[in-house]
């Protein structure tokens, strides 16, 4: 799911960059170094929206860098246990598939695939089929959230296809 957070990051500037332009350069410098990373507490980081606020900042005694605490607002994606995504299939093998949604990867198990889908490893690229579907690299595929694991700086997911209204997306 996608939300707006205010956040705070901390940037270090170095006394070559101080100037009129300065807070210039701090707002592209927050930009590059929040965007696309993954806060275990808040989810992927998106995109910052607005800085609402550089501070003053203070000069670190010994190196002359300046520290300032910036607070922003940014778009955060963070999934949770039930919710139903579109995603693309990265890989697949005899013990389900990964599928990406976004900077997420989400595996599915064999477990949670359905009992009509069997894995045939002699395909090539390796894909799991059914009747009438057909799992491989590049499909799409609706998943629903069945768990998720927070670390530090990344999230986990395990997914399931095997409820109605999931599967492959023509």
């Amino acid at each position: 799911m996608f939300f707006i957070k205010e956040l705070t990051h901390t940037i270090l500037l170095h006394p070559s960059y101080f100037g009129p332009r300065m807070v210039e350069y701090l707002e592209t410098k927050l930009a590059s170094d929040v965007e696309g990373t993954c806060s275990g507490k808040f989810g992927y980081i998106i995109s910052v929206l607005a800085v609402i606020d550089v501070g003053k900042g203070m000069v670190l005694s010994g190196t002359g860098q300046a520290e300032f605490i910036a607070r922003y607002r940014a778009i955060v994606f963070k999934p949770f246990k039930g919710e139903v995504l579109d995603g693309v299939v990265g890989e697949v093998n005899k013990m389900g598939f990964f599928a990406e949604v976004g900077p997420l990867n989400v595996f599915v198990s064999s477990h949670l695939i359905g009992p009509d889908f069997k894995f045939d490893p002699n395909s090539n690229p390796p894909s799991w089929a059914s009747d009438d579907q057909v799992i491989e690299k590049n499909t799409h595929v609706r998943l629903k959230i069945v768990g998720t694991r927070v670390d530090a700086t990344e999230i986990f997911a395990i997914g399931t296809i095997k409820e109605d209204h999931l599967g492959v997306i023509d």
